[in-house]
């Protein structure tokens, strides 16, 4: 299978896991919330471990971390003080850091093509 409809196929159900884990936290559905975490950052592990080998793994890293950062967040409003929430800075930090080394990464072989 090729490298690209592997992604497509855990993308897609990626997608899902992570709208119902936001929806969860809007409605405060707080346990199936904090349970859909699993299967979220699970997935996005394995499309990192995918692309692994490609620039595409930092754009999947931010990702990840956006994740992380996101799900701190909402766990943080469900059980603890809310002040706990600036904690999420730390990864959501990281994602901006790896979306910076893709575009970085991306602009160097498009500059490295052109020559």
């Amino acid at each position: 299978m090729e490298l690209w409809e592997k992604i497509k196929k855990y993308e897609s159900l990626h997608i899902v896991f992570w709208l119902i884990k936001d929806s969860c936290w809007m409605l405060e559905f707080k346990w199936l919330g904090i349970l859909m975490v699993i299967p979220t950052l699970s997935i996005a592990g394995i499309i990192v471990y995918i692309t692994r080998k490609t620039v595409d793994v930092f754009l999947n890293l931010a990702i990840l971390f956006w994740i992380s950062a996101n799900s701190f967040w909402m766990f943080i409003e469900f059980f603890a003080s809310g002040e706990l929430k600036y904690w999420a800075s730390i990864p959501f930090s990281l994602g901006f850091i790896f979306v910076g080394i893709y575009y970085y990464k991306t602009l160097i072989s498009k500059t490295s093509a052109d020559k």
